[in-house]
């Protein structure tokens, strides 16, 4: 294990708690975390403040209070502590300024923050990693209805797949288009999802549809049509 000394800097009022746990992961890949902080304001109803892992730092709510806590307490991690690696979770450009001092003091600087993270800060940092939006969890209904609410297009969808599907390979997607049309006279566009691809990849447990290409095929799942 790298034995580095790791240390954590959140601005609370920047960067969504939704993202704790991934900033965990990536700074303890870097070595041992030994300081993990959020900034913010006491007075603000956030996560943070909750927020397993990390030391809630108090700002007040002056102007930028946040910032300068964090820039402060960045300096005297860097030189009184001897820290070797800092963590910046922010997308305020205003920060550069601390990466660019702390890198002169010979601290990597690991900077995380959202596709909105101007250059300036990206460039300022020993290294730069966006920080992906997680995608929601699938709601109760969602999962119920992808699952279970199986149409009579649906149908029509695998008697079709099974009618020109060889050794369990399925069909082109291209083909089942006018097929559809000439048999059904059905035209995706009148569905919300507007084209063939949409709708069966929003199916997963009915449809398996292949990568992107000419030759994409699409196999109906046999599981997601049991009992209909």
């Amino acid at each position: 294990m790298d034995e580095r000394r790791v240390a954590i800097l959140v601005d609370g009022d920047n960067i969504s708690p939704t993202f704790a746990e991934l900033i965990l992961q990536k700074a303890a890949a870097l070595g041992r975390v030994d300081i993990s902080r959020v900034y913010t304001s006491g007075a603000n109803q956030t996560d943070w403040l909750n927020m397993a892992g990390y030391r809630a730092m108090h700002a007040g709510t002056g102007k930028n209070a946040s910032d300068l806590l964090l820039s402060v307490d960045a300096m005297e991690i860097a030189l009184i502590q001897k820290t070797e690696i800092c963590v910046i979770a922010s997308s305020d450009g205003d920060f550069s300024h601390l990466a660019h001092r702390l890198r002169e003091y010979g601290v990597l600087i690991l900077g995380l923050g959202e596709k909105k993270a101007p250059d300036r800060f990206r460039l300022a940092c020993s290294a730069f990693e966006v920080l992906a939006s997680p995608t929601p969890p699938k709601s109760k209904t969602e999962l119920q209805e992808s699952t279970t609410n199986v149409t009579q297009f649906d149908n029509d969808i695998r008697l079709m797949i099974s009618a020109h599907s060889k050794n369990g390979q399925g069909m082109r997607i291209v083909d089942l288009a006018p097929k559809m049309s000439v048999t059904h006279g059905t035209r995706i566009s009148a569905h919300p999802e507007k084209n063939w691809r949409a709708y069966l990849t929003k199916r997963p447990t009915l449809f398996d549809v292949d990568p992107r290409g000419p030759e994409a095929m699409v196999r109906y799942c046999m599981s997601g049509f049991n009992g209909h």
